[in-house]
């Protein structure tokens, strides 16, 4: 989405987070059948916090349309800095296994493809909560939730690590993929299809190169320098926009 902003200054926002959110279920749906072979996602939770996206990924969607291009690029620029700032600061995330369960609450126990036992217990309401605003505020904005879903279900919800992230990119392929269908109704492609189709192969064959890379960069380092990019697209929306 910001190099969207950077490359087309004129287009409305809802032109590009349409472009930005089909890009973004074909790379969650990509990564989701990777986690499917992995036996990681938890699908009775992803499906439930799914369903909770969905009104969130539709409101958003008709509320960008409502917003201006200054006003966006602004929203958008300060949402960037402080994603930033909480990617430089924020505590890194552990895995958690076998954690006591909470008979209280809604009860998960699995074991994924390497053998791995993973046991949580979470608060159903909060997940479904979550979600909700999450759909809202990636289907607004055009950006993937992992970068807020996968650090609350593990803060908040007491998920696994390699679960909360599996299960994020489950739902996040559901909720993109809504957000476009809504966007595609509205006619939003109509000018930038081929845009659009040209971006989304383009990342399916990054991707692979960049998993790969990443294997050879530390990730803290991947995360600062993610960090420092959207704090430098961020000022720039901010005040050039």
């Amino acid at each position: 989405m910001p190099i969207l902003l950077i490359m087309y200054p004129k287009e409305s926002p809802d032109i590009l987070t349409g472009i930005s959110l089909a890009v973004i279920f074909f790379n969650a749906s990509s990564g989701s059948f990777a986690y499917a072979r992995m036996k990681r996602i938890d699908y009775k939770s992803g499906l439930m916090f799914s369903m909770a996206t969905i009104p969130g990924a539709i409101l958003g969607v008709y509320t960008v349309s409502m917003i201006n291009r200054h006003v966006f690029n602004i929203i958008f620029g300060v949402i960037m800095v402080g994603v930033s700032i909480y990617l430089f600061v924020k505590p890194e995330l552990k895995v958690k296994h076998n954690e006591v369960l909470n008979e209280s609450q809604t009860k998960r126990n699995f074991i994924d493809s390497a053998g791995n036992s993973y046991v949580y217990s979470f608060k159903m309401s909060t997940g479904v909560v979550l979600s909700l605003f999450v759909g809202f505020l990636s289907s607004m904005l055009g950006i993937g939730g992992g970068i807020i879903h996968v650090p609350a279900m593990v803060n908040l919800l007491n998920f696994p690590v390699h679960v909360a992230t599996a299960t994020s990119h489950f739902v996040l392929a559901i909720m993109a993929l809504v957000g476009t269908i809504t966007h595609i109704i509205n006619g939003t492609f109509s000018n930038l299809l081929v845009t659009t189709i040209a971006i989304s192969v383009g990342v399916l064959i990054g991707a692979q190169f960049g998993a790969r890379l990443s294997n050879k960069i530390h990730g803290k380092w991947i995360i600062r320098a993610l960090a420092g990019a959207l704090c430098l697209v961020g000022i720039r929306m901010i005040f050039l926009s």
